[in-house]
């Protein structure tokens, strides 16, 4: 699934990844930003907040707001500008932050399956910028 949404994004967009504790955001990012061209080890973000990574034509900025005891941290994060028309945003945890993010994303919610190994994807587009 991550390697077929990075076929699919545009300059500017964000994605938001949800899910418990040991759902898979960070492995899903991973794979993502692979199939962007990322070759640097991608790696969570938990401590170091945000970390910036160059794929093969587009920049990728991996967030994790686990962290955040205030949605003032967010501004903080200067999150605003990091959603620009050369990157793309992945944003771990990024529900706990929805009404400060800017403008519309996707919502890619990861849940665990049947199998260690299973899991279930869940994608809901939010804000106009998502409604094509």
């Amino acid at each position: 699934v991550a390697t077929a949404l990075a076929g699919l994004v545009r300059a500017g967009d964000l994605l938001v990844l949800c899910g418990d504790l040991g759902a898979g955001k960070t492995v899903f990012a991973q794979g993502f930003g692979r199939a962007l061209g990322v070759t640097a080890p991608i790696t969570s973000p938990t401590f170091t907040l945000a970390n910036r990574y160059q794929g093969e034509e587009l920049t990728v900025h991996h967030l994790d707001v686990y962290r955040l005891a205030h949605i003032d941290e967010v501004r903080d994060l200067g999150l605003h500008e990091l959603v620009d028309d050369r990157s793309v945003t992945v944003i771990e945890w990024g529900d706990a932050i929805a009404g400060a993010l800017p403008g519309g994303y996707l919502e890619v919610r990861l849940t665990l399956g049947a199998g260690p190994d299973d899991r279930v994807v869940g994608l809901r587009p939010v804000g106009a910028e998502w409604s094509d």
